[in-house]
């Protein structure tokens, strides 16, 4: 009798050790360890991240991190690939781990308009992880550009403004080649096709494209501006594109910050081949990132026969065309006299 009460005895304290384990067991893995009111929330996790940096960057979600430390090490969980995680509210740690190992989320960046590769690496660099220094150095990799038939003057040409998907931990070599290959598939037969009708490669259109862009902000006349300046092409007239010799000089000054509202006499000696004034044809490349509108402004220009623009003072954003030097005469002194007027002397 003795000895059954004994046994009886060892197997009650196997039950609770038993029941404790479990209800440990549970605590660490499966009950809720999110310690946020909101039904989700993201994290970034750091590529090749050590478990010293994950917890870290999961410590401000989590109710207790040193639970999630000992799930962690018992599933064998000790770095990360990195990318966008969301933690949904209520997730045990196994669930959280689980995430961090394979539910890894795109993100969509956009980018737009940048004057400059340095410009378009801190823009790009604050939504992925790719830093804006490496991004840099995998756009002017001499053997990458060449490769694939761009120079320092022209990649800027191989951006597509629009938004992607892509997973936050994208690299910076990565990047490049996703935006080398978005350049090709916007380049299909059919826009190659209309550049060819204008006279023009790829590249070339977005040269003048760029141009454009910055001569109007009305998208609704980019296609007449990018007429004239094809009519000019075609004529193998100067272009005396006013934003080429304001490139010129900024990139002379290594100065893309410097606004200039007003081109002066002197400006337009400046000994750049940007600048239009000085040499026939296109640019060597984009003086800017055109958007997609002001491309398909020059593969779908206004057919018409004027030569001449300048800004209309009635019409603020818009221009006064001419198919004459006299009547273009007659249109600028309009506006200079508005210009003096409104003391806009640089």
């Amino acid at each position: 009798m003795y000895r059954k009460r004994i046994l009886l005895i060892i197997a009650l304290i196997g039950v609770i050790i038993g029941g404790i384990f479990t209800f440990q067991f549970y605590r660490v893995f499966f009950f809720s360890n999110t310690a946020f009111s909101e039904s989700s929330a993201i994290v970034f996790i750091p590529s090749n991240a050590s478990m010293d940096t994950i917890v870290s960057r999961l410590k401000p979600l989590l109710k207790r991190p040193s639970n999630f430390l000992t799930a962690a090490q018992k599933k064998g969980f000790r770095r990360s690939k990195g990318g966008k995680y969301s933690i949904r509210q209520g997730m045990g740690n196994h669930q959280i781990i689980n995430t961090l190992r394979s539910q890894n989320m795109p993100v969509r960046l956009t980018f737009n308009n940048q004057d400059n590769i340095y410009d378009l690496a801190s823009r790009i660099s604050e939504q992925i992880e790719a830093d804006s220094t490496s991004l840099v150095t995998a756009f002017k990799d001499s053997l990458f550009l060449e490769s694939n038939g761009f120079n320092e003057n022209t990649i800027l040409s191989m951006f597509v403004p629009n938004s992607y998907q892509m997973y936050w931990n994208t690299n910076a070599t990565q990047f490049r080649t996703r935006m080398k290959d978005e350049f090709f598939n916007f380049w299909n037969p059919k826009r190659v096709e209309k550049a060819a009708a204008v006279g023009l490669t790829p590249l070339e259109v977005v040269a003048l494209a760029s141009i454009v862009q910055k001569e109007t902000v009305m998208v609704d006349e980019r296609p007449r501006v990018a007429g004239v300046y094809l009519n000019r092409l075609q004529r193998n007239m100067k272009l005396q594109a006013d934003p080429t010799v304001i490139f010129a000089i900024q990139k002379k000054n290594n100065d893309f910050n410097t606004v200039i509202k007003r081109v002066l006499n002197k400006d337009l000696k400046i000994n750049s081949p940007f600048n239009t004034y000085r040499y026939r044809g296109l640019p060597p490349g984009p003086i800017s990132m055109p958007d997609i509108s002001s491309i398909e402004a020059v593969l779908n220009p206004e057919k018409h026969r004027f030569l001449y623009f300048v800004a209309d003072i009635s019409r603020p954003g818009y221009h006064m065309f001419a198919k004459t030097y006299s009547e273009h005469n007659r249109n600028r002194r309009q506006y200079i006299q508005w210009v003096n007027q409104n003391k806009i002397y640089r």
